[in-house]
């Protein structure tokens, strides 16, 4: 799997104590201390139910973990919570996640590593894909409770115990990956500690993992679609054997291609998504390529088109009239109803292909779980 760490991504992953935030005047919500009472909150979930500190009165310990659906830190970590979650229910263990994120604050080009952002709505739909076990609160609105807990990146963790004081705060543990056994399960260790009414050894760790998304980071969205809308667009035009050339996938990317036409109604329509996911995955071992089935007298006009949508990303036209040699060039497979879109794996395996219009949402799930971009490191 090819999940190289490309630095123009703007993850900004964090890797320091939780004593540190206040270096860092951007972030100015200071962590919770050992020993300080759980802050109260009152937070809607995504089972339909309003949650508050009092939701949880009957748990031995109680365990709040920050997180989010984008993070590809926060997915690998996903189904670690649902086993702890599923482990220690039993022994009076409660756990509750919350998402501290401003989904206004999240760039496209940051959401490369999954198929969601972080709006209360798609919270909703990450939660019945996972099948959490936990409830999943949404505080991105207000960002009220994240900022009395003051977590430092996502996922982050703090353990409490019977009277709700803060015994343990940091990571869940130091492996990253799900596929690798931890060295320090910080977080169990916690929870057994207390459980067995001893005290915490390790109270505080680091914690690693994309940066919270506060509201105050909104002038992001602002400056990247400023900087997006500045990107050349171009439309060149391409024959039968470069068609062919592009389906045989020489590359080491995933590449994603849609035919189109400015006469096309549903073509139109849905070309903004594709420009939607050449944001979000083009930092990854993925690209979008568009072909124009227009005639090659109109490539101004689909040219213009391209320019309107800021369609910076690779774009062709048909250099012949006869779309059945176009057809043939493309896909055999295909009738030649447009909008046609495929999904091309190196070597030219054709892994989805689509007559008609696409489902974005399932389009962009199918990218990001293709084990060539995959949701973590």
């Amino acid at each position: 799997m090819k999940n190289s760490i490309l630095v123009s991504l703007p993850f900004f992953l964090l890797l320091f104590s939780a004593s540190e935030v206040n270096a860092y005047p951007a972030e100015e919500h200071k962590t919770l201390t050992i020993g300080a009472s759980a802050p109260a909150f009152n937070l809607p979930g995504v089972d339909g139910k309003t949650y508050t500190l009092a939701s949880f009165k009957n748990a031995k310990i109680l365990v709040v973990v920050f997180t989010c659906n984008h993070c590809p830190t926060a997915q690998a970590y996903e189904d670690r919570l649902i086993k702890l979650t599923r482990e220690y229910s039993s022994r009076g263990v409660e756990v509750v996640a919350i998402s501290p994120n401003d989904p206004g604050s999240i760039r496209l080009d940051e959401l490369g590593y999954s198929d969601l952002s972080d709006s209360f709505e798609e919270m909703k739909l990450r939660s019945q894909q996972k099948n959490f076990n936990f409830p999943y609160l949404y505080d991105g609105e207000t960002e009220t409770a994240s900022k009395l807990y003051g977590p430092i990146a996502t996922p982050h963790i703090f353990v409490f115990d019977a009277e709700r004081k803060l015994r343990y705060t940091g990571r869940i543990d130091d492996t990253e990956k799900p596929t690798k056994t931890p060295n320090s399960s910080d977080a169990r260790n916690a929870i057994e500690a207390l459980l067995n009414n001893v005290e915490v050894a390790v109270k505080t760790t680091k914690v690693f993992g994309c940066s919270v998304k506060w509201a105050e980071k909104s002038d992001w969205i602002e400056k990247a679609n400023t900087a997006w809308a500045n990107e050349p667009v171009k439309l060149e035009l391409i024959s039968e054997d470069g068609i062919k050339d592009l389906i045989k996938n020489t590359s080491d990317k995933l590449r994603l291609i849609n035919v189109w036409a400015t006469w096309c109604g549903p073509c139109v329509t849905e070309f903004p998504e594709f420009i939607t996911m050449n944001r979000m995955y083009r930092g990854r071992d993925f690209e979008f390529i568009s072909i124009s089935a227009d005639e090659p007298a109109k490539k101004e006009k689909a040219l213009s088109f391209l320019k309107k949508k800021q369609a910076s990303n690779t774009n062709y036209i048909f250099n012949l009239d006869d779309k059945y040699k176009l057809i043939e060039a493309i896909d055999p497979n295909w009738q030649g109803a447009l909008p046609y879109t495929i999904l091309v794996e190196p070597g030219g395996k054709i892994v989805y292909a689509k007559q008609g219009a696409i489902d974005p949402a399932k389009m962009k799930m199918m990218i990001v779980d293709n084990p060539l971009i995959g949701r973590y490191y």
